[in-house]
């Protein structure tokens, strides 16, 4: 049975009320992944479209013989995406439901709710003055309300458009503390559900990232030639959050404070809501009673330079979708770092409710831009509305990188074998490694990669020790804010020299190889290179063995756990945090004396001890494996420096851990054909109003977000389709199907809850029920 892991790592587009919708589409996607635990852990889903995508899963393993897991890994936003992405990665991380959003989001993402108290017009007299200036603005012809909202509900939105007219001026309508207070109900509501079990395999990095604006903007050092340092200021802001995956329920992504805090401050839309200050979250703290022991911490590092400067309490966050709607870089990052249990097939879905905002004939008109209309499109349309062009070609860029990697390491299998069979074939017991046996066959195997290579060494090893003087650079950094660096470079150099002064001014021996001073610094300080051989190690057992019928998939198992249980030994060196609270003050210190910094990171992190541990998981493994696979993990295990020496310098550095092209797809209502063509125009009703619609009216919400069930339905089943081989396509009919009972699943499960427009449920039923093809 083949194996293969859909991850996907999802990027929410800001969209003001169609936060809604996205509720929506985030839900199907939620349930696809509790669908797809259920189906790896062997039970029964509980019904609805979590029958459906179940359904698929067992028609790809039991017509196509693709075992599929559906994992979602990455989860960036920004503004109204920024707030479905944090609720989505904490049901994700905990094993919680977002069952309890959707009644939140119906009944409070409503301007009357959203209102502050202390701005709202407390009778009719309240600026009466201003009452025939309103009631002429909401009722002139071709006024915004006529304009863009349904005749059906122009009354509703008049009514609640008056009170935020007549409500303060010059001041946010909106309550930020009240909005606060409602993504923290929206937490505890969560928390208040029964745990199933988390939606990512215990041990796997969730990464979760929501853009905001730093408003006043901090000071970031550019290095010139002339003049050496200036100082710009930055006001892109990234809140991002990182954990393991916890093996039992219930666990919090971050403390609901600071989940609190990003989702508060990427949403802060400017004008509508007062920018975020810290204050406001140690208000909601008092006030619900809730311990914050990480304050300071998390605080400094999501605003190191503010950190610095002593100012944190003042700063001012507003809108993330100002600067960055389509946080796609910060998801691009974290992919280097993947472990792959089997195939992978990475694919990076963006939901953006509204993609085409204007008619191709419609956007280059005849008339001069207006005094305002320039202001405001600065301000909101134009960045929001930028495409991603940029993001996409570096997506592509990367691919190609990953698939050269890939042609190159399959093209140097046979050779790298046949060294390493060159090697050790008339070795004695090499078919029994013990972890004596095996440490000495690595140093054996690594010392002719190198003296092999030629010339190609110098530029190998130049690459290991800058990555590695970078590596411990950054330690320091992280480790000493009271330095006040601008970045780890200065650090950088000053280890470099230390090194040169001490031996580390050549790399390479006279006879090839490395030189007796570089070894033992490798050894004692190159940790990313261990990890590096444990992931191919892992992607070899994991995707390129699968086909061999000698080889069973519990011997590969069994091989994969012993790998990876020897990877987080090294994994969990990593961080700076592993040096201990000592380190610090150490850390502190470098400029005065970074020999000494250098020898407490290599007493602290003992890899030497490390590498013995490992070689004993490893020995112990190999030794239970049949004989196939134990003689391929050798080969493989100990022809690493050859691979390493190949490929490195063509990764600047950098190792890779999905080797695999990345694809892209989109969730749009212009995506989904399937019930009723025309996109957003034809279904969403949130867009009117400037996208503030759904604010105004239940009706839209309701309407919104029973659309985003629907088409995130939709593009749930042709994504976990599209994992299975072009040549052996799932038959349209029957994905036509599947369709169809998911839809009809909808609709009788929020039948009961959406009742404001009578007629939504019953009409889309009959249209679902006349599409031909279903």
């Amino acid at each position: 049975m083949r194996q293969k892991e859909l991850r996907i790592a999802l990027i929410c587009y800001g969209g003001i009320s169609l936060a809604v919708y996205m509720h929506g589409v985030t839900k199907e996607l939620w349930k696809a992944l509790r669908a797809s635990r259920a189906f790896w852990s062997g039970q029964e889903p509980p019904g609805g479209t979590e029958a459906v995508y179940a359904r698929l899963l067992r028609l790809l393993e039991d017509r196509h013989g693709l075992r599929l897991r559906l994992m979602t890994d990455i989860v960036a936003g920004a503004s109204a995406g920024g707030i479905n992405s944090v609720l989505l990665a904490q049901a994700i991380h905990s094993g919680q439901s977002l069952d309890p959003l959707t009644e939140l989001w119906l009944e409070r993402a409503d301007v009357d709710v959203l209102l502050d108290p202390d701005a709202r017009p407390w009778s009719r007299a309240a600026k009466f003055w201003a009452s025939p200036l309103v009631s002429y603005l909401l009722h002139r012809p071709g006024d915004a309300v006529s304009a863009s909202v349904a005749p059906e509900t122009r009354e509703e939105v008049r009514e609640k458009l008056s009170r935020l007219i007549r409500s303060r001026w010059f001041e946010p309508p909106f309550s930020g503390i009240g909005f606060s207070r409602l993504i923290r109900e929206a937490l505890a509501a969560m928390a208040r559900t029964p745990d199933g079990d988390p939606l990512l395999p215990p041990g796997h990095p969730l990464d979760l990232f929501v853009t905001a604006t730093d408003f006043s903007g901090h000071l970031e050092a550019l290095r010139l030639h002339s003049p050496p340092l200036v100082a710009e200021s930055e006001h892109r802001l990234t809140i991002g959050f990182r954990r393991a995956t916890p093996a039992t329920p219930g666990s919090e992504l971050a403390s609901p404070l600071e989940l609190v805090f990003a989702a508060r401050a990427t949403a802060s839309f400017p004008g509508a809501f007062p920018p975020l200050q810290v204050a406001e979250i140690d208000a909601l703290a008092r006030e619900d009673g809730i311990p914050w022991p990480g304050r300071d911490a998390f605080l400094w590092r999501v605003m190191p330079e503010h950190g610095r400067q002593g100012d944190l309490e003042a700063v001012a966050l507003i809108d993330g979708s100002v600067l960055v709607n389509a946080p796609f870089a910060d998801a691009m990052g974290v992919l280097r770092d993947r472990p792959a249990h089997r195939e992978v097939d990475r694919r990076f879905v963006y939901i953006d409710p509204t993609p085409d905002r204007a008619p191709p004939g419609q956007r280059a008109g005849r008339d001069m831009p207006g005094f305002f209309s320039v202001i405001f499109g600065s301000l909101s349309a134009i960045p929001r509305e930028q495409p991603i062009r940029d993001n996409l070609e570096t997506i592509e860029r990367q691919s190609g990188e990953m698939a050269t990697l890939g042609a190159i390491v399959s093209a140097l299998r046979p050779e790298v074998e046949e060294a390493v069979e060159r090697l050790f074939g008339r070795t004695l017991f090499f078919g029994r490694p013990t972890p004596r046996r095996l440490a000495a066959w690595r140093s054996k195997a690594q010392q002719a990669a190198w003296e092999q290579s030629g010339f190609a060494y110098h530029g190998y090893a130049q690459v290991k020790f800058t990555a590695v003087v970078n590596m411990l650079a950054k330690l320091v950094f992280d480790a000493a804010p009271s330095l006040e660096l601008g970045s780890p470079e200065p650090v950088a150099r000053l280890l470099a020299a230390h090194f040169a002064a001490n031996g580390l001014d050549r790399m390479s021996a006279l006879r090839g190889g490395s030189s007796p001073q570089a070894v033992a610094f490798f050894r004692t300080h190159d940790l990313a290179f261990r990890v590096r051989r444990l992931r191919l190690l892992a992607r070899r057992v994991t995707q390129e063995w699968e086909a061999d019928a000698s080889v069973t998939e519990d011997a590969r198992d069994h091989a994969r756990g012993a790998i990876y249980q020897a990877l987080a030994l090294y994994l969990e060196l990593e961080p700076s945090a592993s040096l201990g609270e000592a380190f610090r003050e150490v850390a502190a210190g470098v400029f005065d004396d970074p020999g000494h910094v250098v020898d407490w990171i290599a007493r602290a992190r003992a890899l030497a001890e490390v590498d013995a541990r490992v070689d004993a998981i490893l020995s112990e493994a190999m030794a239970a494996m049949p004989e196939t696979l134990r003689r391929r993990v050798l080969l493989a295990y100990l022809g690493f420096p050859f691979y390493d020496t190949a490929t490195l310098p063509l990764l600047r550095g950098e190792g890779l851990t999905e080797f695999d092209p990345i694809k892209v797809d989109r969730i749009s209502p212009d995506d989904c054909h399937a019930i009723r063509s025309g996109g957003a125009h034809e279904t969403l009703r949130g867009t009117e109003f400037y996208n503030f619609g759904a604010f105004f009216s239940r009706a839209y919400r309701e309407n919104d977000y029973l659309w985003g069930r629907l088409h995130g339905a939709e593009r749930m089943i042709d994504l976990i389709a599209s994992a299975q081989d072009e040549k052996q396509p799932v038959p349209q009919g029957e994905l036509a199907a599947l369709r169809r009972t998911a839809f009809l699943a909808i609709l009788d499960e929020e039948e009961e809850r959406l009742t404001a427009d009578p007629g939504l449920i019953a009409g889309i039923r009959g249209e679902v029920l006349a599409t031909p093809g279903s």
